[in-house]
């Protein structure tokens, strides 16, 4: 984490922050950017976060399939996935289809994705309206990324403590 973390908008600093969540709601990665940073090039690197683990063995790393937003849509996180064997589950931009058909044969296959799936995507805007119920990550009092960052790891750390069952 860096100063570099903050980005300049029209409102002042900003930052954004990238998750990957389970079914459950439950952050398994969390990175944050600044504001005017794309949301694409994050893709990856969120994905080279998660590790959950299991009973015995290594941590998991590779999910069955990845529903993501369109902002996630392009060539090299298709391919990425692709070739970790990942169900990909991210709808196409319009821009990105209407320049695949201007080719022709040569732009390729439409995409598909499967809106069953898709619809799980909605866990994600859930574990951030979660994170928003703290009114400090909400309004972004920390003035430092660091501290921003701690604070979402902390809720994340809660929201998982929260889904576990109660001891008897």
């Amino acid at each position: 984490m860096k100063a570099a973390d903050l980005g300049r908008s029209r409102g002042g600093l900003s930052t954004k922050v990238h998750l990957a969540v389970d079914r459950r709601c439950r952050p398994l990665a969390i990175i944050l950017t600044p504001g005017q940073a794309a949301d694409s090039p994050q893709f990856v690197p969120v994905l080279g976060k998660i590790k959950v683990r299991g009973r015995r063995g290594r941590p998991r790393t590779r999910p069955e399939a990845v529903a993501a937003d369109k902002a996630y849509s392009s060539r090299a996180n298709r391919a990425h996935l692709r070739k970790r064997g990942i169900q990909v589950v991210i709808p196409e931009k319009a821009d990105q289809a209407a320049n695949r058909k201007k080719k022709g044969r040569a732009g390729g296959r439409p995409v598909s994705h499967d809106a069953i799936l898709y619809k799980d995507r909605n866990t994600v805007e859930r574990t951030i309206n979660k994170f928003k119920e703290w009114r400090g990550l909400a309004t972004r009092y920390d003035k430092t990324p660091e501290s921003y960052t701690a604070g979402l790891h902390l809720r994340g750390a809660i929201l998982w403590l929260r889904s576990l069952p109660a001891p008897q």
